[in-house]
């Protein structure tokens, strides 16, 4: 009886370690539902990221992340079943338009950052394209941090990169 107290204590702090993320669907983000990432995945997101030696090296393995990350999400919620764009998936429960991408990888990117993991990079908030005033696209958005520039930083106004993650099916890199 005496253990229990330390049995509780273990279990809370093993809880602690885990992040929840909502996690944005059906279009126009009209459902959330919330995704948790335990240590051993977030242990493995952050020796991806670990080993980025540049700007460029740490977006392309933020893409492989987000995939990752979305993929986990996706067992324990619909999305799952999302395909890329918006046709492939029509109708179909866990469906995610560009909103719910770009909201949902914007919190995944947050969450990452708060974590200490974006070296050289910061998140803003998603940005919205529109081309032919009716073809809106909303996506994530990451800014590089002047130290990236190198000695270049103060010749270059700081270089924006959208992670997209709606033109391919759950799972994939972004």
């Amino acid at each position: 009886m005496r253990w229990l107290p330390v049995l509780v204590l273990v279990c809370v702090a093993a809880a602690a370690r885990a992040e929840t993320v909502r996690i944005c669907y059906n279009y126009g983000c009209l459902v959330e539902a919330e995704a948790e990432f335990d240590e051993p995945q977030l242990a493995r997101v952050r020796a991806l990221l670990g080993t980025a030696e540049s700007a460029e090296d740490e977006r392309e393995r933020l893409a492989v992340a987000i995939g990752w990350l979305l993929g986990w999400a996706g067992r324990q919620t619909p999305i799952a079943a999302d395909r890329g764009g918006n046709y492939a998936d029509d109708g179909v429960r866990g469906r995610m338009d560009c909103i719910d991408h770009s909201t949902t990888t914007t919190r995944l990117l947050r969450l990452l950052e708060a974590r200490g993991w974006l070296r050289f990079h910061r998140v803003l908030d998603p940005v919205l394209r529109v081309r032919f005033l009716f073809d809106a696209h909303y996506s994530a958005q990451i800014e590089e941090l002047p130290e990236a520039a190198g000695d270049d930083a103060k010749a270059v106004e700081a270089a924006r990169h959208v992670v997209d993650s709606w033109f391919r099916d759950n799972g994939q890199p972004a």
